[in-house]
């Protein structure tokens, strides 16, 4: 028996359930939100949880983080804790050449209403005095933070379900046609229609697409992740590498690797990790290491978030993009304008997937 909805949302992660919660702050019936898996088995349960702004260039894309993160300041209060803390970024550098780097960067970013400064070492050791006395200088910004990334899906799970979504897990979508105006959404377990269609998951995004004859342009990128034993606070800051939880355990991982839809984290990069971790902080290399793991990240071709309608495909929406966790609330506010008005307060003509036609 087929059954019907208003809208269907294809992927559970941080971005699908950020749009649905927001969704059902306006749309009160008729969401279902449809994951292959749980929502925290794929890239949402397998991350860092940064909220970060300060390096992401160009200037409109920086400014899309930094409303993002702005939103951040709201969103307990909306969904619950998520242990979402703004502690200030800094990204150290070693040398002069990187720091010319560093100030063109934030002259760049100024432009976009993004507030950082380059500092120099006594400066950067004053902030964070953990770091290593060989760094040159540092980048630092007090919009960047941290949020505990399996709180904050559940947060949005929890809030979305008391609105009225429905959730079907370990379903996953095997065929999507569209007829006489409809989505018809057929999974493992079940067939779904729906008058609106986002599609929102992940690295999975793109086999989604081709179901509806449609190109888009996303692979996997893996991210490899060290979990140290809990210690005594030692970071004040987010740094562009690593994070102290509010446990005390320090996650480190800061490599891209093309490796298809392989998991696996390997010895190598865990071995090169652990250096680099030790040499951004020293007293790292005393800590001892507790767990590892590795993540799918989803990445656009040109690196850029897709967000929005399809051409030619009314009522279907597409949210495909990296920093999930730094962009959701954003996302989840501006597809939601967008399902319900046809048009969002902020221009995302960027973001359209009509750019790599």
């Amino acid at each position: 028996m087929r059954r019907d909805y208003e809208t269907i949302i294809v992927g559970g992660g941080v971005i699908g359930s950020g749009i649905a919660y927001h969704l059902s702050e306006v749309q009160t019936e008729g969401i279902l939100v449809i994951d292959k898996e749980f929502p925290l088995n794929g890239t949402s349960g397998s991350t860092q949880g940064w909220v970060w702004v300060q390096s992401k260039t160009p200037s409109w894309y920086g400014e899309l983080s930094m409303f993002s993160a702005e939103l951040y300041e709201y969103l307990p209060r909306k969904i619950g804790d998520i242990e979402y803390t703004r502690t200030g970024g800094i990204d150290p550098f070693f040398t002069a050449e990187e720091r010319d780097r560093a100030l063109r960067l934030a002259e760049s970013q100024s432009q976009a209403g993004i507030e950082m400064h380059v500092l120099d070492r006594d400066e950067t050791l004053a902030l964070e005095p953990a770091l290593s006395p060989k760094i040159f200088g540092s980048i630092h910004s007090n919009l960047d933070g941290t949020v505990n990334p399996m709180r904050l899906v559940e947060q949005y799970m929890r809030a979305a379900k008391k609105n009225g979504v429905i959730y079907e897990y370990a379903n996953p979508v095997i065929n999507i046609e569209k007829k006489q105006g409809e989505f018809i959404v057929t999974a493992k377990a079940g067939t779904f229609s729906c008058k609106k269609l986002v599609l929102s998951a992940g690295v999975w995004t793109c086999e989604l697409g081709k179901l509806l004859g449609i190109n888009i342009p996303v692979y996997p990128v893996r991210g490899q992740i060290i979990i140290t034993e809990p210690l005594a606070p030692l970071l004040k800051h987010t740094l562009s590498s690593m994070r102290q939880t509010c446990n005390g355990e320090i996650l480190i991982g800061y490599t891209k690797e093309t490796a298809g839809f392989d998991r696996r984290t390997t010895l190598d990069v865990i071995e090169e990790t652990a250096n680099f971790g030790a040499k951004i902080v020293p007293a790292l290399a005393e800590a001892k290491m507790v767990r590892t793991f590795a993540g799918l990240r989803v990445m656009p071709q040109d690196e850029f978030p897709i967000i929005g309608g399809v051409p030619g495909i009314e009522n279907l929406f597409i949210a495909a993009l990296h920093s999930g966790f730094t962009l959701s609330p954003l996302v989840g506010t501006i597809l939601t304008e967008l399902i319900t008005e046809g048009e969002t307060s902020i221009p995302i003509d960027r973001c359209n997937i009509a750019r790599f036609a």
